[in-house]
């Protein structure tokens, strides 16, 4: 087993290059937290990054942050808060979901795996606030895209292509992300005792006012809230979130009575959705996470839930289905994937294996199968990144 862990740009080059020298694959490790997502890798050569760390350039006037891919995220975070900034796409962290310990989330591990927390439907996903990078292809080569300020046109959008790439494209170095100012204060309108169908209308319902809701969860058990409850965030100068709150209460006082979460309780509330907290106990289920229209979340959870020993709950206004299934055969592979499809067939979604054994990341489709056509574009990215297989290789699809 041979354990690769440069300290300097070229020494990533020259570390590639021999990986492709002996045609011998390489696992991309920086904190390590993320080794449970996607497909089992079999190579028992890795590629440390960790070394490759540290904030390079920040212009907080800017709203721009240059850091070393395997930077810790806690870092950038603490960072951050000392000038009242943040990550907009709130970063979940998933190291208690996939058992991960003490391993360290990093910058350039959550933008690989283009992962983005609650706020998702409102500030947008990793991707769309991966601004540049440093890298190194399958190929040995260093190459670079996009740039250190907001606005920058330098033809295709690399970025976006490296995020949700799963680090099978390319070696990440170097990368720059936008940041935004951090929310003053945050409040949540909880309104308790719905049933699915009502909560995902109220959601809807909620989502379409100027009350500028920047999270929308369903919570049916457990949280550490009333069961069966809509969770409705507000951020912003105090001020204002008292005005929304009040506003977003007398609009919707048909629902029921609804209870205010102050600052600090919001804050970790939002913070266990984002780490489906209620699951990382639940060691013996598997965990899939749903993308699906928000006004089919809660139609597709009942129907999985119908078929399979199945605890869930949504997020994103309706449209994130999480759920934990008793892992017995394919853990609901099939009957989640046939409830996305609809009984038309015409259904359009995708669900993705984040937590599961072994054996079953090997047997069922860890991420949602690609048509034909998509597949087959899919093949020739690789050719043209990593045309011998030596990076993250089976990460995603087998063999890929």
């Amino acid at each position: 087993m041979t354990r690769f862990v440069p300290e300097t740009l070229e020494e990533l080059r020259e570390a590639v290059a021999a990986a492709l020298a002996a045609e011998e694959p390489v696992e991309i490790v920086a904190g390590g937290s993320k080794r449970g997502l996607g497909r089992p890798l079999q190579t028992p050569h890795t590629l440390d990054l960790s070394r490759l760390s540290g904030v390079r350039e920040y212009q907080p006037s800017e709203l721009v942050l240059t850091a070393s891919a395997a930077t810790p995220l806690a870092e950038i975070e603490a960072l951050l808060d000392e000038n009242g900034q943040m990550l907009a796409f709130e970063p979940p962290d998933w190291r208690a979901l996939l058992g991960a310990g003490d391993a360290r989330p990093t910058l350039g591990g959550t933008l690989a795996c283009n992962l983005a927390g609650p706020r998702r439907f409102k500030a947008g996903a990793a991707r769309d606030h991966f601004l540049g990078f440093r890298a190194v292809s399958g190929r040995g080569e260093v190459f670079k895209a996009g740039g250190k300020v907001v606005k920058n046109v330098t033809g295709y959008d690399l970025c976006k292509l490296m995020a949700g790439s799963y680090g099978t494209l390319a070696v990440l170095e170097e990368v720059t992300v936008k940041v935004l100012p951090r929310p003053e204060t945050v409040a949540t309108a909880l309104f308790a005792g719905l049933a699915p169908g009502d909560a995902v209308r109220l959601m809807a319902a909620a989502l379409g006012t100027p009350h500028e809701i920047s999270g929308a969860a369903y919570l049916p058990a457990g949280f550490a809230v009333p069961p069966h409850s809509v969770a409705l965030r507000l951020e912003g100068p105090a001020p204002s979130v008292a005005a929304r709150c009040d506003g977003l209460i007398r609009e919707f006082a048909d629902r029921g009575a609804a209870e205010i979460l102050g600052d600090d309780a919001s804050r970790a509330l939002w913070r266990a959705i984002g780490a489906a907290a209620p699951f990382a106990d639940a060691a013996e289920r598997a965990v899939w996470r749903v993308s699906v229209a928000p006004s089919r979340g809660a139609e597709i959870a009942e129907s999985v839930a119908g078929a399979l020993d199945a605890a869930w709950f949504l997020d994103w206004g309706g449209g994130l289905l999480w759920l934990a299934v008793a892992e017995r055969g394919d853990a609901g592979a099939a009957q989640i994937r046939a409830a996305i499809k609809g009984a038309d067939g015409t259904g359009t979604g995708h669900a993705t294996l984040i937590r599961g054994t072994l054996g079953l990341r090997r047997a069922v489709p860890v991420f949602e199968p690609q048509p034909a056509a998509l597949a087959a574009l899919a093949h020739r990215v690789k050719d043209g990144f990593d045309p011998r297989r030596i990076l993250n290789p089976g990460r995603i699809v087998d063999g890929v």
